[in-house]
């Protein structure tokens, strides 16, 4: 059995942030009932929720915790001082999670998406220690935090806090030895500290479940009864720290397939890793930016264009296809700074980007794509 933490689980979590919705986008209760229910049967016990889940945390009420005794389960949420107006509404985020979840404790808390552009906000507002008083007071079993940023800040976090219980990455093949996510990278500093990790987007955010046409032709020639989204979760579940792989299901039919493969779950094999390794090196082959989002273009650019954010977007859509979500991701990139046909093509940053990018030529494909 998976030993997390000193408790005995299953080594699937059930993601509860992108769960099934009604006509009028409410969160469809009684579907998520079902899901809950097979989700236990199957033996699995992990519930991932969050304070900024919008509806996320009463659904976990409905449909978990008013249904299924108190220890036939973890539930997870998380603290997020970016949604807070004071340390004091910071600080009350435990006790208003706990009010919409009626779970009594959380079994698992985290600190919320820490990055080098909050981390002082959590520094300020004393949110490190105040996880410990919360662990004391029996509000919370265990405390961690999730992260979206570089391995170097991660050792930074571990050094400066090494009580933490655990940490949550971004884990999938596809950024494993992504320059932006540094998926490996981040893994291998969790594991030097000695952090067991929870992965969350294996399937990175559902794009590796209907993934390029290439990639999609070597799973099927692999095992062609295999979804492609079990590809991505048997990956991430397969690293040897990885204690629990998140998966945000919205249907019955995603819950079936992941069951069939994580009830019982059974790591890649040798020559399944080399069919990993064909699908990255597939991804490769398809034309990308070669942005590290360092930002030296942008702090001199006279129309305040984000270039490294226009760039993922279209990386996204290079790789992925979906139009219609770049079209979105664009449409949020561009709300506070200048767009890709803004661009007055004075070059300054072309001087500085160290990848000699041509950005100015990617921003007129953007543009043409986007706007």
């Amino acid at each position: 059995m998976n030993t997390f933490c000193g408790e005995e689980l299953g080594k699937f979590g059930f993601g509860l942030m992108r769960l099934p919705r009604n006509d009028d986008k409410t969160i469809d209760t009684e579907m998520t009932s079902e899901m809950v229910d097979r989700f236990l049967a199957a033996g699995l016990k992990y519930f991932d929720t969050a304070y900024v889940y919008e509806g996320s945390e009463a659904a976990a009420k409905k449909a978990l915790v008013d249904r299924h005794p108190r220890d036939s389960f973890f539930l997870t949420s998380k603290l997020n001082a970016n949604a807070a107006k004071d340390e004091a509404d910071a600080k009350n985020q435990i006790y208003v999670s706990l009010e919409r979840t009626g779970a009594g404790y959380i079994d698992f808390y985290l600190l919320h998406a820490l990055s080098a552009g909050n981390k002082d906000k959590y520094d300020a507002y004393g949110l490190w220690d105040y996880v410990k008083e919360l662990k004391e007071k029996g509000l919370v079993r265990h405390y961690g935090f999730s992260f979206h940023d570089s391995p170097e800040l991660l050792d930074e976090l571990l050094t400066e806090h090494p009580d933490v219980e655990f940490v949550q990455l971004q884990i999938n093949y596809a950024d494993w030895e992504d320059p932006t996510v540094q998926s490996r990278r981040c893994y291998e500093v969790a594991s030097k500290h000695g952090k067991p990790v929870v992965v969350m987007e294996p399937v990175k955010g559902g794009t590796l479940a209907n993934p390029p046409q290439s990639v999609k032709d070597i799973f099927k020639a692999a095992d062609p009864k295999a979804s492609t989204a079990s590809w991505a979760i048997r990956f991430a579940a397969s690293l040897e720290n990885v204690k629990i792989v998140l998966s945000g299901m919205s249907n019955v039919e995603q819950m079936e397939d992941n069951l069939s493969y994580m009830k019982d779950f059974k790591p890649l094999n040798e020559e399944e890793m080399k069919v990993i390794a064909e699908a990255q090196e597939a991804l490769k082959q398809i034309e990308q930016i070669p942005c590290t989002a360092c930002h030296y273009c942008t702090g001199g650019c006279p129309m305040q264009i984000d270039i490294p954010q226009l760039f993922k977007v279209m990386n996204r859509d290079l790789l992925f296809g979906d139009h219609e979500d770049s079209r979105r991701r664009y449409a949020n990139a561009v709300k506070d700074g200048g767009t890709a046909g803004s661009c007055i093509h004075c070059l300054q940053c072309e001087g500085e980007c160290p990848q000699h990018i041509e950005i100015t030529s990617w921003l007129e494909k953007i543009a043409e794509a986007f706007e």
